[in-house]
């Protein structure tokens, strides 16, 4: 019983974030929710151990726009299962959407 035990694969993530461990990055959650902060540990189903971490906060006027607005929330441990996107935080800027048509555009 102990062979089949030795032989069988161990899991491995698909994702290899040890490049970015004691890095700051950047998590993007299901229902639109964004945060950075410093990745300290992860687990093969992506949960990840975030410290010094901010939380970008939505507009109220419009929930699809980031404010500016930001809250601490220090040590948090983010459940694999509602992350989307993990990108590093340097890096990431901002682009403006080509697809959307501007209010001038004659149609």
């Amino acid at each position: 019983m102990g062979d089949k035990e030795d032989t069988r694969k161990k899991k491995e993530s698909i994702i290899d974030l040890s490049r970015f461990v004691d890095k700051t990055i950047r998590v993007k959650f299901q229902g639109g929710r964004e945060c950075s902060g410093v990745l300290k540990g992860y687990d093969t189903l992506l949960n990840l151990v975030l410290d010094r971490t901010i939380e970008y906060l939505r507009d109220s006027s419009d929930p699809s726009v980031l404010s500016q607005e930001t809250r601490s929330l220090g040590l948090i441990v983010a459940r694999g299962t509602s992350i989307t996107v993990i990108s590093p935080n340097d890096g990431v800027e901002g682009i403006e959407n080509p697809f959307i048509q501007s209010s001038d555009a004659v149609i």
